[in-house]
């Protein structure tokens, strides 16, 4: 991560939309010393968006956390195995 002071931010600011936009790094941006908010990439963003929206989901968590447990005891099948199963030829 990159920081920097709002003046510089404002002063470069098209070289740095490009560059996060580009290389997918982040910036911090100052305000009499302490970072005050961060210039992230659009793809970043919708991540993050779409992480606090999975973690939020309390009936989701549990169904993934069952299926973990279901995966360390062995309960699943494969897909080649479902394949056959129903006699697929995929």
């Amino acid at each position: 991560m990159i920081t920097i002071s709002a003046t510089q931010a404002r002063a470069n600011l098209y070289d740095l939309i490009d560059e996060v936009a580009l290389s997918g790094k982040r910036v911090g941006i100052t305000k009499r010393g302490e970072t005050k908010v961060m210039l992230i990439g659009a793809e970043d963003y919708e991540s993050w968006q779409e992480t606090n929206e999975i973690l939020s989901d309390r009936k989701l968590m549990r169904d993934i956390k069952e299926a973990e447990e279901d995966i360390k005891k062995g309960r699943f099948v494969t897909f080649e195995q479902l394949k056959k199963e129903l006699k697929l030829n995929v």
